[in-house]
């Protein structure tokens, strides 16, 4: 199966669903996966103010995109525990993501170089990534958080309970494909 699937690493929701995305690759399930950078923050940006891209020091989230991107793009091999560690900072550990020191903790916890990330950061590509996945999302499938799945030409916004559980995501990726199912929210969560 192909598909697509949106991250912030603010969202403890992409964090369930992208922890079993990674869980299932893990076990070998046979997925083609592209994680698309999103940003909450640019969705909450007011008008007349800057865009994330234009101002990204000022907005949680950015610069963690960024050095997830730059773990995804130049140093794919490690993506995924740096991934896991970066949401980890942030829902595990209560940590400032808009720090570049707990960015480089999580980075190095995960096993990756963090000069090695921070220079391809300071070339600004990661930025610019972190901004045309979003736009694109937008302005395709009218994306408006996350997690998103992104199944050929049509998107789905989904809120799993449980943290990385790969049955839940199995049973979500089973439902991508009817397209008549515009809505279906609880009222209340049982707990």
């Amino acid at each position: 199966m192909r598909f697509g699937v949106n991250f912030d690493y603010l969202c403890p929701f992409a964090r369930n669903v992208n922890e079993a995305v990674l869980n299932g690759l893990d076990q070998g399930r046979d997925w083609d996966v592209r994680f698309w950078a999103f940003s909450l923050a640019q969705v909450h940006v007011k008008d007349g103010d800057p865009d994330v891209w234009d101002a990204p020091e000022a907005r949680s989230g950015v610069l963690a995109l960024q050095w997830g991107v730059a773990a995804r793009d130049a140093f794919p091999e490690l993506f995924p525990a740096v991934h896991r560690e970066l949401f980890a900072a942030r829902h595990d550990h209560g940590r400032d993501i808009k720090d570049e020191s707990v960015i480089r903790h999580s980075v190095e916890t995960a096993g990756a170089d963090p000069d090695a990330l921070a220079e391809v950061v300071a070339t600004g590509v990661p930025l610019r990534t972190v901004e045309t996945e979003h736009t694109e999302s937008v302005d395709r499938w009218r994306v408006f958080g996350v997690p998103t799945f992104l199944l050929d030409e049509h998107a789905t916004f989904v809120r799993v309970m449980r943290r990385g559980d790969v049955e839940d995501l199995v049973r979500t990726l089973d439902m991508l494909s009817w397209t008549d199912l515009n809505e279906f929210k609880r009222t209340r969560v049982p707990r």
